[in-house]
């Protein structure tokens, strides 16, 4: 939920979002701020004081990508439920659990008896020549768990849940 839904918020606040991860634009810092005029305003004379910038082709798409919003996430949704669902196969076949979700470009996994997270992540790579991220990059709280990217090719998520599958 947006905290601009809240009785008055916009007369007090403002809510900031990224392009990043809905629009596949990682990497282009480009993002966008709605809410209070007023705050708004003051933002961008603060941002114009602190870089020179976004470059406008980025900004052009990331028009286009805002005006096609439902066209965009759709297309991607399917793409990711079904990535989604391929790591989560592979997971329930090997016994691993994860963390059921379909909110996110990520699975989230618990890492084996015995392993820390960066340990069951460097016994992968070493293994089956295969990156995933240990949730203690993340902080304390991550410890425990492995996150698996949804972002590459289907066929290269594959040969990499394959590697997995036969190492473990």
């Amino acid at each position: 939920m947006s905290f601009l839904n809240a009785g008055g918020a916009k007369n007090v606040g403002i809510e900031l979002n990224s392009l990043s991860k809905t629009f596949n634009m990682t990497g282009w810092r480009i993002g966008y701020a709605v809410g209070n005029e007023e705050i708004i305003e003051s933002l961008g004379k603060y941002k114009t004081n602190v870089d020179s910038g976004v470059f406008n082709a980025i900004q052009y798409a990331a028009a286009g990508a805002l005006e096609n919003y439902r066209k965009h996430t759709e297309h991607n949704n399917k793409i990711y439920n079904k990535r989604r669902e391929m790591v989560k196969k592979a997971l329930d076949d090997i016994g691993i659990d994860y963390y059921n979700s379909n909110a996110t470009i990520y699975v989230w996994a618990k890492v084996p008896q015995g392993f820390t997270s960066e340990s069951f992540s460097k016994m992968i790579l070493d293994r089956a020549n295969v990156v995933i991220t240990p949730g203690s990059a993340f902080g304390e709280y991550g410890e425990g768990y492995i996150r698996i990217s949804l972002t590459i090719a289907d066929n290269r998520l594959e040969e990499a849940l394959n590697r997995i599958r036969n190492v473990l």
